[in-house]
């Protein structure tokens, strides 16, 4: 038999996620013109996207059109898709290797890093991976409850996710409901009490992980207010010094921003979102009621590092009242059944995309693509490179004869060896007509879309 990649024996290559990871890798192997491969695509959910659905904030609607591309690389004959399948649940390695040349993991980074401090695990105190995922309408969060009656709210983390959390929190019901934030998240927003909201940096402002979009809306709300500190906002020396021998265009304009917050955004606002610097959290303390009551903070300042300013404590600490927190210090990656984890860095062993034994040897057959391969770092489009970084070894290993040997490497064996494990399972037809469902409800009210959030109803609104 001829080698993997001709038109009488396409690659067989299986794709495990769906985010913009998975679909670019897709779309690398389906442009090939000397190559020739069959992509299947695996997805625990029906809906794919990944964090594009499910995590990008509701009222940030043009990001979301990356998904156009996504659904011209679906469009190809060589492509297909299996959503409402579990890696792990319907499906293992051992099945992959039978009908598949190469394995692609895409499953990204699911969970969120912990702060490691006494009273995390309190009632009322959440990650923000977890209020993130109930908004945009994930079917695992969907039954979530967040105490919206606190009037203070705590956000530890100063990065762009936090930044969504906070603008989720003190945007008007008006403002929420012309996105696709789930219905039910909408009801429990328009009923919230929340009116102070306290975004939280270890580091000073010239650090701060927010992009320039995110922070620029934060003083263009309806009815918040957005507020920084006089001596937080001020530049310390070491900072000021590091920005003279780097110069950076973009964090000056940060820096503009955030100095304009002094004093606060808009006056008579209904809720204020106070953005403090150069304070780490040290203790969540419970109420009577025995959930979050407040928060004890360190004060920081900076210190030279290795390789950048570092936060290091003064000794002097302070407490602020509040009765919800959520932290958002970054997402780790899930260890995949059958493959090498590095628990220390919460990723796949690879060498770029390749999976390795701690050893450093090649585990043929299996490769790695998005957050799962490098750590939760970039935006959306970083996935591109990322992945076809990672395809490029991939057609190398193909060309070289580095790939399972599977049994039977047809597309009618795969869908039968699906359909057995998984009946119920989802085609792209099936995701599109879902699709049609959610937007034409959304443009009954005028919204972008309604969002299905329980699999049962995806499977409903698909025939299923």
């Amino acid at each position: 038999m001829t080698s993997p990649g001709s038109s009488s024996n396409p690659a067989r290559i299986a794709i495990v996620g769906s985010g913009p990871a998975g679909f670019y890798a897709a779309e690398r192997f389906l442009k090939q013109t000397e190559f020739m491969s069959e992509v299947d695509m695996f997805e625990k959910l029906p809906t794919p996207y990944g964090l594009v659905r499910s995590g990008v904030a509701p009222d940030h609607e043009k990001i979301k059109n990356v998904t156009r591309i996504f659904d011209r690389t679906a469009a190809n004959p060589s492509f297909r898709y299996f959503g409402n399948v579990e890696y792990g649940r319907h499906i293992d390695l051992s099945d992959l290797k039978r009908h598949y040349h190469h394995v692609y993991f895409s499953t990204g980074a699911a969970v969120d890093r912990k702060l490691g401090i006494p009273g995390e695990d309190l009632p009322r105190s959440h990650s923000a991976t977890e209020f993130v995922a109930w908004y945009n309408g994930h079917p695992d969060y969907r039954e979530l409850v967040f105490d919206l009656s606190q009037e203070s709210v705590v956000i530890i983390g100063m990065g762009n996710v936090a930044i969504d959390v906070a603008r989720i929190l003190c945007k008007t019901v008006d403002e929420l409901a012309a996105t696709d934030i789930a219905d039910h998240a909408l009801e429990a927003l328009s009923k919230s009490r929340v009116r102070a909201i306290y975004m939280i940096g270890r580091r000073g402002p010239a650090q701060a992980a927010f992009t320039l979009p995110e922070i620029k809306e934060m003083g263009q709300l309806s009815d918040a207010s957005t507020e920084v500190l006089a001596d937080e906002a001020k530049l310390d020396d070491l900072s000021k010094a590091s920005l003279e021998e780097n110069p950076d265009r973009m964090t000056m304009k940060k820096l503009e921003i955030i100095n304009s917050f002094v004093g606060g955004s808009r006056s008579e606002a209904k809720r204020t979102c106070f953005i403090r610097f150069l304070l780490s959290p040290a203790e969540i303390i419970a109420g009577d009621d025995g959930g979050v009551s407040s928060i004890s903070l360190a004060r920081n300042k900076l210190v030279r590092g290795e390789h950048r300013l570092g936060a290091c404590p003064t000794g002097e600490k302070l407490e602020l009242s509040a009765g919800l927190l959520f932290r958002s210090v970054g997402y780790r990656g899930v260890a995949v059944p059958g493959l090498p984890f590095h628990e220390n860095w919460g990723v796949v062993r690879n060498e770029e995309g390749k999976v390795v034994e701690e050893s450093g040897q090649q585990v043929i057959g299996c490769y790695v693509g998005g957050w799962i391969k490098r750590g939760p770092t970039g935006v959306i489009g970083t996935n591109k490179q990322d992945a076809f970084e990672t395809v490029d070894h991939m057609l190398e290993d193909l060309r070289r004869g580095n790939h399972f040997h599977p049994e039977e490497a047809t597309i009618d064996a795969a869908q039968h060896m699906v359909s057995e494990k998984q009946p119920r399972w989802i085609s792209y037809s099936d995701w599109e007509t879902i699709n049609e469902a959610e937007t034409s409800a959304g443009q009954k009210s005028g919204r972008p879309r309604v969002k299905l959030t329980t699999v049962e109803e995806m499977l409903a609104a698909a025939g299923k």
